[in-house]
């Protein structure tokens, strides 16, 4: 019977890695999680075939039981914000860094096989070239970029020195449903989402014309069940994207014809720290694991709309 640990595992990433590993009938899940911003609804369908433990990552201790006999550990917990990590940049470095730290500790202590870390394509920066291409040299505009970079040097680190195997995977623009569009540093698709049931127009930053390799949440959650299994995956960092990219005007155009209304966008200056242009080259990534990416964006914008369509009253 595999064990798997999510830390994280009641947020958005979390909560479909969960429901992606209890494919595997005999799978043991264990899902860490302080819901401070995951949430047990977002497990409610499978709470009886996992444990749920709420306790923070920077619990060493609670950390270490429960990786004790794991296949692998999913670390996917994060304060996942570039605004945030600006505005106040000490929480996000507590979590993001010393947090990602106690993980791959706790899992290399607990003699887990292999931890599979959620790195960010933040890491890249402003890039002069595109795609995005993992051999470019990081140059993160944000703290939360440099926390997250700094998770992947540990990864390379307790992989080298502790026998850890270790796979980080630079996430590109995750969206999909159960994403919190209420909090100010949420995801722009859960935000213009909440504009269309709402009737009220969303506000971009900047002219709409940057552009991100959107991925759709299933797609993410099963590269991730993929990268803790594949052999030929330790001690790599692969970028977890489409490699497709599109406008904020053509995703907030596209969620306006497949909700069948007419609401023009607000424009406001640029936020810090944000990239202009993001585009995954996914060519590592399809030599190193069978992974295919099944969702086009149009197909997962409307399962997304139609999710928080059919949750409007619990958001």
């Amino acid at each position: 019977m595999p064990k798997y640990v999510v830390t994280g595992g009641a947020g958005f990433i979390g909560s479909a890695t969960v429901r992606e590993l209890l494919q595997e009938a005999d799978a043991e899940v264990v899902a860490i999680d302080n819901l401070l911003s995951g949430k047990r609804a977002n497990l409610a369908e499978v709470l009886e075939r996992i444990s749920l433990v709420v306790a923070d990552i920077r619990d060493y201790d609670t950390v270490l039981k429960h990786a004790r006999g794991a296949d692998v550990v999913f670390h996917l917990a994060a304060i996942p914000s570039v605004p945030r990590s600006i505005s106040d940049p000490v929480p996000s470095h507590d979590v993001n860094v010393n947090g990602t730290f106690s993980v791959f500790r706790a899992a290399a202590d607990a003699k887990a096989r292999r931890v599979v870390y959620a790195a960010s394509s933040s890491a890249y920066g402003d890039t002069e070239v595109l795609p995005k291409v993992e051999t470019m040299r990081p140059l993160p505009k944000s703290p939360y970029a440099a926390q997250k970079l700094m998770g992947e040097y540990y990864a390379q680190v307790f992989q080298s020195c502790f026998g850890l195997e270790t796979v980080s995977l630079r996430y590109f623009n995750v969206y999909g449903p159960r994403q919190d569009p209420n909090s100010p540093y949420s995801g722009v698709i859960s935000v213009f989402m909440k504009s269309l049931l709402t009737g009220q127009a969303p506000t971009i930053f900047g002219d709409g014309q940057q552009t991100r390799d959107f991925t759709f949440v299933e797609d993410v959650a099963n590269l991730n069940r993929v990268a803790g299994k594949e052999p030929s995956a330790s001690g790599k960092l692969l970028n977890a994207g489409n490699g497709n990219r599109y406008t904020l005007n053509e995703i907030w155009d596209t969620l306006q014809r497949i909700a069948g209304v007419t609401l023009p966008a607000r424009y406001a200056e640029p936020r810090a720290g944000d990239v202009k242009d993001s585009q995954a080259d996914i060519t590592a990534i399809r030599a190193a694991l069978p992974y295919r990416p099944q969702f086009e964006l149009e197909d997962g914008l409307r399962r997304t709309f139609e999710w928080y369509r059919a949750h409007a009253a619990e958001r």
